[in-house]
């Protein structure tokens, strides 16, 4: 077990910030994580943090997926003072980092979470882990991995369906099948800077523009991403009718929008 005091870093709030969809509370401030093929246990209370792991996989992949180098207090002190909206956004939202996760999951992820709700999106990518991921076991809990392209590729439109991945199947089918065959070459994609990167996705099926910001920023950590959805834009509308000074936020714009997100779906 690793043990840690982190500033800015609440992992009940990355939990329901909408950006990761295997992720399980299982008791007061402990969570199950599973990425790729990994699994972790974590417990917080306040700042204080225990990641059930060895120090080596902490260092090797945790440290790195939860971005704890990020300079999350530096891009909360940049917010301007009178922007009464945003300051109480990030406040509420201080414990949100963006997570370092997989290129490939975050693009089948983003593609199923179209048109829909947190709670289904996480029932869909069980869903297709189970049927299609490899089994694995820790802690003796067996789990399942993330798919990979070509275990999706050899789907059928209906297998997934039958997923209640509803008219999104083609999206994540023919997307796989483009992988699988290097019609995108998701390891060049990982190369690319943002703008040629977005580009490089909006080839893949199904990928609009606010699905390939998210790929850029929870697959790539692209921070200069700045998703719009529903929520975000009603809230541009409120909030910024003259426009969203971005220019301000170089470098955290990805941030500055998961605490508009966050306190958006939170309602306040």
């Amino acid at each position: 077990m690793v043990q840690k005091k982190i500033s800015n870093f609440d992992i009940r709030q990355i939990h329901t910030s909408g950006q990761c969809f295997r992720m399980e509370e299982i008791g007061e401030g402990e969570f199950r994580i599973l990425a790729g093929s990994r699994y972790l246990k974590i417990r917080q209370r306040e700042e204080n943090c225990e990641f059930f792991c060895s120090r080596e996989k902490f260092e090797d992949f945790w440290s790195n997926y939860f971005d704890l180098e990020g300079d999350y207090a530096g891009c909360i002190a940049s917010i301007d003072p009178e922007d009464t909206y945003l300051t109480g956004a990030a406040r509420m939202g201080s414990g949100i980092r963006i997570l370092r996760q997989d290129l490939w999951e975050m693009i089948v992820t983003f593609l199923i979470s179209q048109q829909n709700h947190i709670a289904r999106i996480r029932r869909c990518v069980e869903n297709i882990c189970r049927r299609y991921g490899r089994e694995m076991e820790a802690e003796g809990l067996r789990y399942y991995a993330f798919p990979t392209p070509e275990a999706l590729a050899g789907a059928t439109e209906q297998e997934l369906r039958d997923c209640n991945l509803g008219y999104r199947s083609k999206y994540v089918l023919q997307t796989a099948r483009s992988v699988a065959a290097k019609e995108v070459d998701l390891e060049l994609v990982a190369r690319m800077d943002y703008p040629a990167a977005r580009r490089e996705l909006l080839r893949l099926y199904g990928v609009g523009e606010k699905v390939a910001d998210c790929i850029c920023l929870f697959g790539m950590h692209c921070l200069e991403a700045f998703p719009v959805d529903t929520h975000i834009r009603q809230a541009l509308k409120k909030h910024y009718p003259v426009g969203f000074p971005m220019e301000r936020y170089m470098g955290c714009q990805g941030v500055i929008q998961q605490y508009i997100f966050y306190r958006e779906l939170m309602g306040q």
